[in-house]
């Protein structure tokens, strides 16, 4: 008969008492917390009117090198402000959103050349709705002094952002414990305490008033009465898992 060795015995009692800790705690966890327990899913669509139509201006130039394109490209962005001022909008409303200066190359030789820079500056000027009297003219002064127009959006500012988030994720939390309410009281159960809560989707995105086709075939004051601001719908999801008994 072979005699054991002493560490092998040891790591074997060791290894085994893992083993059954394990599965202790499988059969503690499947019936007393995993089989106990109700997932539900809850949701809440709340209305809100935006703060601003928000139009968004591309403006680009070229030049035969980077510093005339980048003059070129604030010339026009400066008579673009200047005719924005006149009509009473703030320079706070006015944002730049992106600027870049890069090559134009003619790919048509092995090593392709370069044959000029393009300066590319993007703006939003945001319009409070109260104000949306205003959007023709704003279009036709960005227009006018050489700007392009991408599309135009109704947006929230940032802090609506955050109370109408809080307020569609409270109001999903609450139908997820309703329908846990009723899930629990449909299979004989009562709701116990709140294991986990997740918050899966939050559905705020800016809303297209016009799209950069319909900018492109319309004037100023033809887009201006397309555009009437209307309550859009914010969405949130919530999982939550509570206990049963």
């Amino acid at each position: 008969m072979v005699k054991m060795d002493k560490s092998v015995q040891k790591t074997l009692i060791i290894v085994g008492g893992i083993l059954i800790f394990v599965i202790l705690m499988f059969i503690f966890l499947n019936n007393f917390v995993y089989a106990r327990t109700i997932s539900s899913t809850g949701t809440a669509t709340i209305e809100v009117l935006p703060d601003f139509v928000v139009v968004y201006f591309n403006v680009e130039t070229t030049g035969v090198n980077a510093s005339q394109a980048s003059d070129r490209n604030a010339e026009i962005v400066e008579r673009m402000k200047n005719s924005l001022l006149v009509l009473g909008i703030g320079e706070n409303e006015i944002k730049t959103q992106s600027f870049s200066v890069y090559p134009d190359y003619d790919y048509r030789y092995a090593n392709p050349i370069i044959t000029g820079y393009r300066a590319t500056h993007s703006l939003k000027v945001e319009i409070p709705v109260a104000e949306k009297g205003k959007i023709g003219s704003v279009i036709d002064a960005g227009v006018g002094a050489g700007a392009g127009i991408s599309y135009i959006n109704y947006e929230l500012n940032e802090e609506n952002q955050k109370k109408y988030k809080v307020e569609a994720i409270k109001e999903a939390t609450e139908d997820a414990r309703t329908k846990a309410e009723a899930l629990a009281e449909g299979s004989g159960s009562r709701l116990g305490s709140l294991v986990s809560v997740s918050s899966s989707e939050f559905g705020y995105v800016p809303w297209l008033a016009a799209s950069e086709d319909a900018v492109k075939s319309s004037t100023g004051a033809e887009i201006a009465t397309q555009i009437t601001p209307s309550e859009q719908e914010i969405t949130a999801m919530v999982t939550a898992v509570f206990r049963i008994r």
